[in-house]
Formats: structure tokens, C-alpha cells, sequence
């Protein structure tokens, strides 16, 4: 299939590019700079200029594309500075992003795959206060609301993702290995709490699975592992060979700010997802260890 990875030069979206094009499918992926980062395998790929919050995929441009991967959605590190957060989200996730489906199903797509976030569908007793959360579902439930027969549109809504793509910085994950091999001057400890976990590869699985299988106008709420914030810390340590243990303090870490913890320090969000999904979509489970060790390897 000729595929359109919206969003394909970040690390969840590249991610899954580089997955559907070894699976053997004719990917391109989008950015809002001049080309696929350099020093990534993406460069491999075909490139396709635009933002879609500024209204740049018209149906001309999008026609010819079989199926769509919209990893794009904006949260707050996306807000331009200046701007006002609630009317930047309203404006990206409530009103431009289904746009961009509308103007996906006009240009003859047959599939597409929204990923979203677990919030919504884990935890919905925080949307009330959160306006981010809000957003999030609205991108969800806006983007199904254009599929009609012809143009599917699934979503796959997705926990704290733990992964890398070769030669991709990250702003995350590369102080938690620093951190990890002793280069950071924090004390060891994770605040209390948790959440579930999921790879970048467990991911990538689930959206194929999705644009193959994914039943047309559903949600799937995605995961892999329950871990408290100190067990998931501990396993960088354990990747760079670190005989150090975290401690757990009710305590804001600089590395993990409270404001990236919207359910509140101390509390936990965990769920076990629905086996027969994750059966229909594919995915892998058990794989968080197994890619903090990717990325201990890639930034150390």
C-alpha cells in the first residue's frame, strides 16, 4: 500500500514508518521542516513538506494515498510560545485535525489510523479539569466522525511510550541514560505513582494492526505494562549497568515534572488492555525492558 505517515518525522510516527515500510508498503512521511531528520533511516523514505494545523494537505495533495497514520496530534510541547494554550489546542486538535480526515476521504484514502491518547479511555474522570485531555479526545472522536463507507478511520489510543529510532534525539529519554550513568546531579529516586507502559515497536504493531484489521469507527485503547514510576526509573539504571536503586519519594522529579503526570503524583493510572484486541491489532506485550534497553544503548 502507498502510505502517508502524518507526523513521520517525530519519534512515534517515524517509528511507525519505518515499520510499515519493512512490512513492504510505499511510505511517506510529513513534517513542517524541509526533509526526514538528518542521520535517521527516515531520509530512505519519501518526504512530503507541510502542517497540518495551517491547513497545508489538501485532497490534491493527499490523493493517491491508499492509507493514512496521523501521528501529529498536538499536545503542550507543541503550543508556540506566546500563544494561548486552550485556543491553540481547540484550534490543532478540535478543529484541524478533523479537517484533515474530512480532506483525507475527499482525496479517495481508504484507511486511516488516528493515534490518540489513553486518557480519555483510562482515566476519564480527568478530563473534567484538564483541558489537554479534552483536546485529545475531541482529535479522537473528531477524526472517526468523518469515516463513511469507503474510508475507514480507527484510532489507537496509547499509553507513555518507551522506544527510540536509530540516530533520533530525544529530549526524554537520552537524561534518563545520563541521569542513569551517574552524568546528571539528581538523587536517585522516581516519584510515587505509575502508569502503563508501552514500547515504540508493541505500537507500531497495534497501528498495523489497526490499518489491516481495526474494525472501522472504533477506538482501541492500547497498552503493555503497569509499573509504578520507580520500577520503570529502575530499569534505566539496570540498562546502563548501574547497581543503584531508586528510591520512591512523594517528591516532583525534575526529570518527570508534575505537570507531565496528569493524574496527580501518587496516583497511578493502570489497566489491563482488552485481549481481544490486542490479538485482532497484534501487538506484542512485555517489551518495556527490552526497549529501555534500545534506548540505553542508542544514547549511551
Amino acid at each position: 500500500m502507498k502510505v502517508l505517515v502524518v507526523g513521520g518525522t517525530g519519534a512515534l510516527g517515524g517509528h511507525a514508518a519505518l515499520h510499515l515500510a519493512a512490512q513492504g508498503h510505499d511510505v511517506t512521511i510529513t513534517g513542517r521542516g524541509t526533509g526526514a531528520p538528518a542521520g535517521t533511516p527516515l531520509t530512505a523514505l519519501g518526504f512530503m513538506q507541510g502542517d497540518y494545523v495551517a491547513g497545508d494537505f489538501t485532497p490534491e495533495r493527499l490523493r493517491g494515498f491508499d492509507w493514512v497514520v496521523f501521528a501529529a496530534g498536538n499536545d503542550p510541547r507543541h503550543v508556540p510560545e506566546g500563544e494561548d494554550f486552550g485556543a491553540w489546542l481547540h484550534k490543532a486538535n478540535h478543529v484541524a485535525l478533523p479537517a484533515f480526515f474530512a480532506a483525507a476521504r475527499e482525496a479517495g484514502v481508504k484507511r486511516a489510523v488516528q493515534l490518540g491518547s489513553f486518557y480519555p479511555q483510562a482515566a476519564p474522570e480527568l478530563m473534567a479539569d484538564n483541558i489537554y485531555i479534552q483536546s485529545r479526545l475531541a482529535a479522537c472522536e473528531g477524526a472517526r466522525a468523518q469515516g463513511r463507507p469507503g474510508f475507514d478511520v480507527v484510532s489507537v489510543n496509547a499509553p507513555f511510550m518507551v522506544g527510540t529510532v536509530p540516530g533520533l534525539p530525544s529530549a526524554i529519554f537520552d537524561p534518563y541514560v545520563q541521569w542513569a550513568k551517574g552524568l546528571i546531579p539528581i538523587a536517585h529516586y522516581a516519584p510515587t505513582g505509575g502508569t502503563n507502559f508501552m514500547s515504540f515497536r508493541s505500537l507500531s504493531e497495534a497501528i498495523e494492526g489497526a490499518l489491516l484489521r481495526g474494525e472501522p469507527g472504533k477506538a482501541y485503547l492500547v497498552g503493555d505494562e503497569n509499573l509504578s514510576f520507580r520500577e520503570y526509573f529502575q530499569l534505566f539504571f539496570k540498562a546502563v549497568g548501574s547497581v543503584v536503586t531508586v528510591e520512591e519519594r512523594d517528591e516532583e522529579l525534575p526529570l518527570l515534572p508534575d505537570i507531565a503526570i496528569p493524574q496527580g503524583r501518587g496516583n497511578t493510572i493502570a489497566y489491563e488492555p482488552d485481549a481481544d484486541e490486542t490479538a485482532l491489532l497484534g501487538y506484542r506485550r512485555n517489551d518495556v525492558a527490552a526497549a529501555v534497553a534500545e534506548i540505553a544503548a542508542q544514547f549511551g
